[in-house]
């Protein structure tokens, strides 16, 4: 399915530099300014760039409040034109990349640091949840809904329902995704192996959904720097270049229960804009707070038919050494743990390394396209927002 929407103008010339993944911990007294803060120092410090040369800031967060975007100029002695705060969950990285790149072509600024950062306390998941939107407040949580876990087990039983999906099928994401972080140190459950047994063992959590079907929330922090090719080649850092993005937010509302996202609605686009197929992609990293979620971006990208992913996790390896479609490199979120708004974040910044050839064990061999999906935002029933990104290994 095509939109009939004016497609957007080209990203040549963009250049995303500088990846870091900082500080995940199940537990911090850090607050989120600190996060952000301190991936913003670690990006400088890796491109050698002095911070009054940053002349903006896109920002993701959850637990920043009641701080905005504009106080952190203060906090961190920055003067800025060009300012963005993105309140868009899982989406963010790819919506901050989108809007960071315009603003570059525009002229409104020369480099842009895009960061996502959260903390996390005892309890702070929780109140998250219990106020996260009017929608939820007032048709979901008086008839006795658990938060994401409930939304997420509806769409998942649907899934299995409609297209015979089983829980090793899921399995088979998780499972794989725990191997590729067992070879990235920043991965909070990286020591902890997963396999098929111990996933299909665990404790159920919200039927069909079990322990590891579930992402762990945490703190942490990811960021990338946004600037143009030819200021990165003149900085002579090794660099990703944009080939195309898009977003769609609420797409098929009539859906009565979210069985895809805004995908379809842009990537026949996407790849044509790339010149690509999605034969041609090296590697993938989907938003994957459940397994489910990774099938529906599986499909809605093209790289199943609808209803077919998991007869594609079924005959595809799924590891970042396996020969077949590296998906979510570093652990994704059910390995790695989820930080708040930086895991909108975490699928560009781990595509960054693996195309800069700067992954740590699990770099991918001679990769030179990813694909970075992301989905957020998640009212009573489904999630809103969906985006995906192509990028490739910047030529010098």
């Amino acid at each position: 399915m095509t939109s009939t929407a004016s497609q957007p103008r080209s990203y040549q010339g963009i250049a995303l530099v500088s990846p870091v993944s900082l500080g995940y911990s199940k537990a911090s007294e850090h607050s989120a300014s600190w996060y952000i803060g301190s991936v913003l120092r670690e990006m400088l410090a890796l491109s050698a760039i002095d911070k009054q040369e940053v002349d903006g800031l896109a920002i993701s967060s959850f637990s920043l409040a009641p701080d905005s975007v504009s106080f952190l100029t203060q906090h961190f002695d920055m003067t800025l034109r060009w300012l963005e705060q993105l309140p868009f969950g899982g989406a963010s990285g790819v919506l901050a990349l989108r809007r960071a790149a315009r603003a570059v072509q525009a002229g409104d600024a020369d480099i842009i640091a895009c960061i996502g950062g959260d903390t996390a306390r005892k309890g702070s998941f929780a109140e998250l949840v219990a106020d996260f939107s009017s929608f939820s407040n007032s048709a979901s949580y008086p008839y006795g809904s658990g938060g994401p876990n409930t939304a997420f087990a509806l769409i998942t039983q649907q899934y299995m329902q409609r297209y015979g999906a089983t829980r090793e099928d899921f399995g088979l994401i998780a499972v794989s995704q725990r191997y590729n972080a067992s070879h990235f140190e920043g991965a909070l459950l990286g020591d902890k192996p997963l396999d098929m047994a111990a996933y299909l063992s665990a404790r159920s959590i919200c039927t069909p959904l079990h322990l590891y079907d579930c992402v762990m929330p945490c703190a942490g922090g990811e960021g990338f720097l946004l600037m143009s090719e030819r200021r990165a080649r003149e900085l002579e850092l090794p660099f990703v270049s944009v080939l195309a993005a898009d977003e769609r937010h609420n797409a098929f509302p009539r859906d009565a229960m979210q069985l895809r996202g805004g995908w379809p609605l842009f990537s026949e686009h996407l790849y044509r804009s790339a010149g690509l197929s999605p034969q041609d992609i090296d590697l993938l990293q989907t938003y994957d707070d459940y397994p489910v979620i990774c099938m529906l971006q599986l499909e809605g990208l093209g790289f199943c038919e609808p209803g077919q992913a998991a007869s594609f996790v079924r005959s595809t390896e799924l590891t970042f050494d396996g020969g077949g479609l590296p998906h979510n490199t570093s652990g994704g979120q059910l390995s790695v743990g989820q930080a708040g708004a930086a895991a909108g974040y975490l699928g560009i910044v781990e595509t960054i390394r693996q195309l800069t050839g700067t992954a740590q064990n699990n770099q991918v061999t001679d990769a030179r396209t990813g694909m970075v999906s992301g989905y957020g935002m998640i009212n009573y029933d489904r999630g809103l927002c969906s985006a995906a990104a192509i990028l490739s290994r910047g030529e010098y």
